[in-house]
């Protein structure tokens, strides 16, 4: 039974794909198979049978966002493809309730010689919307794609980053059930990355999400649930965390071959509350480990979206050093000073000041705002007057990768408040020749020893 609370059920699902060692075998194979069964002799197959999936079977309830991970090979693009229609599968069925829309790999979509304008109208038309629809929508996805003139030009001179902006921006309005996004995130700069996460954050909130990534993190961080797909068959399933474990496992056993057995380890220690403790040895006043990072900062105030009321404006966002070296360059672990410069067109009784760093997904890495301060120095702000918030603090040894500052500027407390500027991507951040291995954000470890110990 097809529950109307289903947004994805396949049942069976396979597919096979004839493989033909040479041209002229497909057409021995359209021709002689027939006329050994018309002599009463048994046919011959000129072909090899490649099984792309094979009796995959799931069920993904309305509402739900799943990650499907795996190697190369897998299946992963072959089982979106179908659920969006355009591969037909060889066995089994797919029953789906809800308009589906879907960002396949590159090149799937759109036709290269027509214009991204005619791509839009053409795609946006297979997904249902009318022509006044579409006409209507236009420029609200012209402004989320951001590609300026090429709207205009043929695809096939766009580079990888403009045709993904241009088929992210269709399908963000075309009122999609459901979202299938194939790995396509990997391409584009950081902005609109961010803008891409944001979107998906709030359609997380009312539809039904099918995310496909090699970035286990990046699964664990959006999908409730995963499914690990391996030669064309279901893995696992199951809660996100422990399908991206399992995998992890998997593939790095494969790595080591037959060099080391990985077992698995439950442990048999109850989980630590929030008032246990372990002790701390007192740190060595140097750090030790070498993090190697080189971070530059791109002020994108002036390019930021958000929103405003007018009644302040955030006027500039910056990142300066407190210590020596070349200006401009970071290496991580050093102090610096967030200053975020704004203006009142209004009285604000309680204003309130904030940033927060986050990385490509849009997680929130750190950050603060100046309540701490207010809230025991209250500050009010006249009409037509210019104000700062300072955060001074040392910058974390952040991995390779370009991060965004968002900067907001409120009325209120931490209850009760109004976001009178909300600045997306006030700032990027470039990472490079980061040593940082492991987590989110490096820490300046200042006492790292290998000790042996005599029972």
């Amino acid at each position: 039974m097809f529950s109307s609370e289903t947004a994805i059920k396949v049942e069976g699902l396979s597919k096979c794909y004839q493989i033909y060692d040479k041209p002229h075998d497909r057409l021995k194979q359209s021709l002689f198979p027939r006329l050994r069964t018309m002599t009463g002799r048994p046919p011959q197959q000129y072909f090899r049978e490649f099984w792309a999936l094979r009796d995959v079977s799931f069920e993904v309830k309305k509402g739900e966002t799943v990650g499907i991970i795996g190697r190369n090979g897998s299946g992963k693009s072959t089982l979106l493809q179908m659920i969006c229609g355009t591969v037909n599968p060889s066995g089994g069925s797919i029953k789906v309730n809800g308009r589906v829309a879907a960002l396949l790999e590159l090149g799937a979509g759109f036709h290269p010689e027509f214009t991204g304008r005619e791509n839009v109208y053409m795609a946006a038309t297979l997904y249902g919307l009318t022509q006044a629809e579409i006409s209507s929508r236009f420029e609200q996805i012209a402004t989320f794609a951001d590609i300026g003139d090429f709207i205009e030009q043929p695809v096939k001179t766009y580079s990888s980053g403009m045709y993904v902006r241009l088929a992210f921006a269709v399908i963000a309005h075309v009122d999609a059930d459901i979202l299938l996004v194939d790995e396509a995130l990997a391409v584009g700069d950081a902005v609109f990355t961010q803008k891409c996460m944001r979107f998906i954050r709030e359609f997380q909130k009312r539809g039904t999400l099918l995310f496909v990534s090699h970035d286990t993190a990046a699964v664990q961080n959006l999908c409730e649930s995963a499914i690990w797909l391996s030669h064309g068959r279901v893995q696992m399933t199951g809660k996100s965390r422990e399908v991206s474990e399992s995998y992890l496992q998997f593939t790095l056993q494969e790595v080591y071959g037959e060099e080391a057995k990985l077992m698995s380890v439950a442990s048999d220690q109850p989980a630590r509350g929030p008032g246990t403790h372990t002790s701390i040895v007192d740190p060595h006043p140097v750090p030790i480990v070498d993090y190697g990072a080189v971070a530059s900062v791109q002020d994108n105030t002036k390019a930021a979206t958000g929103w405003k009321t007018g009644r302040a404006e955030i006027q500039s966002v910056s990142l300066t050093k407190l210590s020596g070296g070349p200006e401009g360059v970071y290496e991580g672990g050093e102090p610096v000073r967030m200053t975020v410069r704004a203006k009142a067109h209004g009285p604000l009784d309680k204003p309130v000041i904030g940033f927060l760093m986050r990385d490509r997904l849009g997680q929130d890495l750190f950050g603060e705002n100046t309540f701490p301060f207010t809230d025991r120095i209250p500050v009010g702000i006249k009409s037509d007057t210019i104000f700062e918030a300072v955060f001074e603090f040392r910058l974390p040894m952040l991995p390779n990768g370009q991060y965004a500052v968002m900067a907001s500027l409120a009325d209120g407390d931490r209850h009760d408040n109004i976001q009178h500027h909300w600045m997306h991507d006030a700032l990027i951040v470039n990472v490079a020749s980061s040593k940082v291995r492991y987590g989110l954000v490096g820490i300046p470890f200042e006492r790292v020893e290998l000790q042996v110990k005599n029972d």
